[in-house]
């Protein structure tokens, strides 16, 4: 098979285009939290990532405190509490987890979102995303034990009531306090609670489980699904929408992902994210001294906004040709491909095998679907809470 355009080494005129679909908005949107330095090279982002005096600081994890630090979520923790707490959780998240356990879930669910798909001949990509992101990070939790459809549309209250903006006005606040509250409510009454009365009888090995054995409150346990859900739901959605896009538009791409082995599947993918990272930019606190940012070193203490979507198209670190989707890329530059993608060191994300992993097993099925077509581009967004696109309306269909 020849090969496609966006491949070929030796930067062809058309194949180091700026294709990325977000980058306008994220250009328009992206800067760091008030007070915080911003990171544009990718050595210096490397280095913040992966020094032991360095602290989680997005989304206010600097901030926050909990009452018991051990059943706190292992994005707030940093030190030694973080390690012990990521070292008990990563089997759930392993790549013998996805292999063993989880693949079995994503192919399911695939099967059962796509033949609904093709029944009814059309559907919002964004919606089949969102529908298997749920069930797949529901099977890692132990959220199994409700109504699969009804539990969809209760976590999707539930997070956009947690990641969205009062607006002014103390009635606003007043009102998306007690949204928020609902939405948790009724969650953890129906999901939740069940969950973890079948756990008490029967543990499994998920988290559920995990965290009662580990003496966690049920609020705790609450706190820990909306966290998982906006890591592993919330983000996963956007990429599978995003990497469907590009596998849309492109022929030539898309024929390899469909003629590839896992490897060459995976790959592709890798690099879509890396053109179209999810999270823009991650914040850091670091008790050391930093250098190459401002004409003077930067004392101890320091916050620090590190540009994800920046460092991967510098060809500092990914090398030539940087806006292209080449797979021989992260060999070349002797990395494993993630590049900054999921961040990095010790608070790099956790679930990425998972969400790459479900994103490859739902397109290459979608993408074998006779007389698939995408009527209508999905449209983009800023969700200036996670910092990240949000793709809507991506319709799609196909022959009844």
């Amino acid at each position: 098979m020849s090969a496609s355009p966006s491949q070929v080494s030796g930067c062809p005129a058309h194949g180091n285009v700026d294709r990325r679909k977000s980058a306008a908005i994220a250009l328009k949107n992206t800067q760091p939290d008030l007070g915080a330095h911003w990171v544009k090279s990718p050595s210096i982002a490397k280095y913040i990532l992966r020094s032991k005096h360095a602290r989680q600081a997005g989304a206010g994890a600097d901030l926050v405190t909990f009452k018991n630090p051990e059943q706190a979520p292992v994005f707030f923790l940093d030190g030694e509490l973080h390690a012990i707490k990521r070292r008990k959780t990563q089997r759930f998240l392993s790549p013998k987890a996805v292999s063993q356990q989880h693949y079995l879930v994503m192919r399911k669910v695939t099967d059962e979102l796509l033949a609904g798909f093709k029944t009814q001949g059309h559907a919002k990509l964004e919606d089949l995303s969102f529908s298997l992101a749920v069930e797949v990070v529901s099977e890692i939790l132990g959220l199994t034990n409700s109504n699969q459809a009804a539990r969809v549309n209760r976590i999707q209250k539930v997070l956009a009531s947690s990641i969205s903006n009062a607006g002014d006005g103390k009635l606003a606040k007043v009102w998306q306090n007690f949204k928020r509250a609902s939405a948790l409510g009724t969650f953890y009454w129906f999901d939740v609670r069940p969950a973890i009365k079948a756990r008490i009888k029967n543990p499994t090995d998920d988290a559920i489980s995990f965290y009662i054995e580990e003496g966690y409150s049920k609020f705790m346990i609450v706190i820990e699904c909306v966290t998982y859900g906006t890591a592993g739901m919330l983000t996963t959605r956007e990429f599978i929408t995003m990497a469907a896009w590009y596998l849309f538009e492109d022929q030539a791409l898309r024929q390899q992902f469909l003629a590839g082995d896992e490897k060459e599947q995976v790959t592709i993918l890798m690099e879509i994210v890396r053109l179209e990272p999810v999270a823009a930019m991650v914040h850091r606190r670091i008790d050391e001294e930093i250098s190459g940012i401002a004409e003077h070193p930067l004392p101890p203490g320091e916050k620090y906004g590190l540009d994800i979507r920046n460092a991967n198209i510098d060809e500092e670190m990914v090398g030539e040709c940087p806006y292209a989707v080449d797979i021989e890329r992260a060999k070349r530059q002797s990395d494993s491909g993630k590049f900054l993608s999921f961040g990095g060191g010790p608070h790099s994300c956790p679930g990425w095998q998972v969400a790459i992993h479900e994103t490859r097993i739902f397109l290459e099925q979608l993408f074998l679907i006779p007389e698939l077509t995408l009527d209508r581009e999905p449209d983009i967004s800023w969700n200036s809470q996670l910092g990240s696109y949000e793709l809507r309306n991506a319709d799609i269909s196909c022959k009844r």
